[in-house]
């Protein structure tokens, strides 16, 4: 008489239930992944082989299988929340033991500039340089920049607007001066924009458009127009009190761009000095772009103008893009990568096996992990301010435990009939 179908069974059950309970404690845990027990049947070795009538004594656990299925991903409102949409898992180092695996995107960064996860584990990626060029390779532990980011003096001004043909001339030349920036009835039209000295100082430029002839001569060139330019409020041509037109311009017939203009048309700034007194440094030869500048029968208006300089600026915030570079972004509108983040996958990713705080290590059952950057090969892909939640299905879950229950009473009861029979045995006269 054996007990020993009833006890295994009450110890694959006990066993069955701890998973459960597991899982159904995880529900809420980001990253986390379910698993579930395996079970086999177990036979007693037979000498001769024979198997035809032997009974099974009951069966084992022969493993329990983290299922690496997809979780929901749900949006938060931290952007160094990371969720991964697809194969693969973050790198996390201590900077002693082997890497660990992860897809739990709670990361925060710590004093020193590191991305860590909750357990002070670091994120690893490539590093970017001081030009923001991500250099591929070895992963290291990614640590944003602290410093801020230098000026860039302005080196190229784009212009692109219309002339309207059926303005006025008001080009006087019997005037002294010829224009009046304090007199809009001296000029048709104007527009600004600010450009960046050496030391990041921004100087406004303002262009005052005048319109020096309206009729055709004797090579079919019509309707001039005069350009002068002020930085500070100091004309870069002429004198104060008699400025000069920075440069002329004169239209085809048809209004379209002028094919007249030097090439390269550039502008010359002195130094100057703002409102509150402080200098601007001088700027050579910026390259000027009015290659799209037309004049129809139209409305003045600007459609584009942009320049290539930018003040200092400080570190405000970060974002991850989808290909896992990581983008800092600074007081003065610029961007500038602080690294990329580096993923891993593995052919056998129920081989890994799980250490705690939502982490895996490799095996030799999962194999190496074959890495690269989110969205290649077979990678998934990375969503900033969001989080991937446990795959567990609580309802499937609770299916499983009142089964469980079921199952752990049956064996029970097993035992208790095996108990009655050799009683009954035990009393026979």
């Amino acid at each position: 008489m054996s007990f020993q179908q009833g006890l295994s069974g009450l110890n694959a059950t006990s066993k069955s239930l701890e998973v459960i309970g597991n899982n159904v404690a995880n529900a809420n845990t980001y990253g986390a992944k379910s698993a579930r027990a395996e079970f086999s049947d177990f036979y007693a070795a037979a000498l001769n082989g024979a198997g035809g009538t032997t009974s099974g004594i009951g069966t084992q656990l022969t493993t329990i299988a983290q299922q690496f299925t997809q979780g929901s991903i749900t949006a938060t409102e931290n952007p160094m929340d990371l969720a991964i949409n697809g194969k693969g898992f973050f790198q996390v180092s201590d900077g002693r033991s082997p890497s660990s695996y992860t897809r739990n995107g709670q990361f925060k960064v710590d004093r020193q500039g590191y991305i860590v996860n909750n357990a002070g584990y670091k994120l690893m990626g490539y590093a970017a340089d001081a030009t923001g060029q991500v250099q591929p390779g070895i992963a290291v532990p990614l640590q944003l920049p602290t410093a801020g980011i230098e000026p860039r003096t302005t080196t190229a001004i784009e212009m692109e607007f219309n002339l309207d043909a059926n303005d006025a001339v008001t080009f006087d030349s019997t005037a002294t001066p010829a224009i009046d920036f304090d007199d809009a009835d001296t000029y048709n039209d104007v527009t600004s924009l600010t450009v960046f000295d050496a030391k990041g100082m921004p100087i406004p430029l303002t262009f005052y458009f005048q319109r020096v002839s309206a009729f055709s001569t004797a090579d079919g060139t019509t309707n001039s127009w005069n350009i002068y330019v002020t930085a500070n409020g100091v004309p870069l041509a002429g004198a104060p009190d008699a400025p000069a037109p920075s440069l002329t311009i004169d239209f085809p017939e048809d209004g379209k761009p002028s094919t007249s203009l030097p090439d390269p048309l550039t502008l010359d700034i002195p130094e100057t000095a703002n409102e509150a007194g402080a200098t601007a440094l001088a700027i050579t030869g910026i390259e000027l772009d009015l290659s799209t500048v037309t004049q129809f029968a139209s409305p003045f208006g600007v459609t584009n103008i942009q320049q290539d300089g930018y003040t200092a600026g400080q570190l405000v915030s970060i974002a991850a893009e989808s290909n896992g570079i990581v983008t800092a972004r600074y007081s003065n509108g610029q961007t500038k990568p602080a690294g990329q983040i580096e993923i891993a996958n593995f052919r056998n990713m129920q081989g890994l096996q799980p250490i705690g705080n939502n982490m895996w290590v490799k095996t030799y059952a999962s194999g190496d992990p074959v890495v690269g950057v989110p969205g290649e090969g077979n990678l998934g892909v990375l969503q900033s301010g969001a989080l991937e939640e446990s795959n567990v299905d609580l309802t499937a879950e609770l299916v499983n435990m009142i089964t469980a229950q079921r199952t752990y009473q049956a064996n029970a009861q097993t035992i208790k009939t095996m108990d009655q029979v050799l009683q009954t045995l035990v009393n026979l006269r």
